[in-house]
């Protein structure tokens, strides 16, 4: 009997999914977020970003929320960096892997980071030069790989072509975010395809918003392509403010359902992650977007 595959599931709630909130979460909630997803089985956190609290208040205390967490062993804590500043400041506080992030479609890019897409892709070298130097691994976002708030579709030899830069710079993985979160099971593999022409799909993880609801059925169907990674947020916790109407990520705990039906080893302990999920939405005022969390509460009810 062949073994359960290996799916690594990247939480990114404490950053993805908190960082639009529109009231002031607590370094501490933050810290306390992180030790209950890492008691839940989570062994990738994506922890914070060190970038400038002037765009992105809510992630105003990276050093804090390094400097307060539990260090477990076995846990890689990640980081967003925008630029060398910024990774000096991760690798200082900590933090084990960082990330970048560049975008598929030209008006993103511009209205997001105010440059285009390649002059981005170039802002990233000195990140590169210096992760390897200092040892440290580098990861890679694209945004808008299905659809843009602004161009509309996205043509996906857009997104292999940003893809595969992003891999000849030095990062070892390439998440490929939906951000708006309009894509279908149809509509991501034929960006998959493009983009596992340049981009061996080992070296790939699927980022998917659950706008319309497609969250879980684009994770399947990217799992059934080769896919063995997905970025997800407990309790559903996120959105993108240049996306009016964009929900947040697909919940972990609808992602750890999905992977366990599939016969997948993602190490979580499902009941304890739908806890942390009610708790966080609780903490938070807002309502619980993982249909699994909803469905366990009704359960012990």
């Amino acid at each position: 009997m062949s073994a359960a595959p290996t799916v690594r599931i990247v939480e990114v709630g404490p950053r993805d999914g908190l960082q639009n909130e529109a009231r002031r979460v607590e370094t501490a909630m933050k810290v306390e977020l992180i030790e209950r997803l890492v008691a839940a089985g989570l062994q990738e956190i994506e922890a914070t970003s060190f970038v400038s609290p002037k765009w992105v208040p809510q992630m105003a205390d990276p050093r804090e929320v390094m400097a307060a967490v539990q260090r477990r062993a076995g846990v890689t804590y990640h980081a967003l960096t925008p630029n060398l500043k910024g990774f000096e400041a991760a690798v200082e506080a900590g933090v084990d892997h960082v990330a970048v992030f560049a975008a598929a479609s030209e008006a993103f890019s511009r209205r997001n980071i105010n440059c285009s897409i390649a002059a981005s892709l170039q802002r990233f070298e000195p990140v590169f030069a210096a992760a390897k130097t200092r040892g440290v691994r580098v990861r890679g976002y694209v945004s808008c790989v299905v659809g843009c708030p602004y161009e509309g579709p996205v043509d996906p030899q857009r997104v292999a072509d940003v893809a595969r830069s992003l891999l000849e710079l030095g990062c070892y993985e390439v998440s490929l975010g939906d951000t708006i979160g309009v894509g279908t099971p149809a509509s991501v593999l034929r960006m998959l395809q493009a983009v596992a022409r340049v981009v061996p799909p080992e070296r790939l993880a699927g980022h998917y918003h659950d706008t319309y609801g497609m969250g879980v059925a684009n994770v399947a169907a990217s799992y059934d392509f080769g896919l063995r990674c997905f970025d997800a947020s407990v309790a559903g916790l996120g959105g993108c403010p240049y996306a009016r109407g964009a929900s947040g990520n697909v919940a972990t705990e609808d992602v750890a359902y999905l992977l366990a039906g599939l016969g997948a080893d993602t190490g979580v302990d499902l009941p304890a992650l739908a806890a942390v999920g009610e708790w966080i939405s609780q903490a938070l005022g807002r309502p619980n977007e993982s249909r699994v969390g909803a469905a366990l509460r009704a359960s012990i009810r």
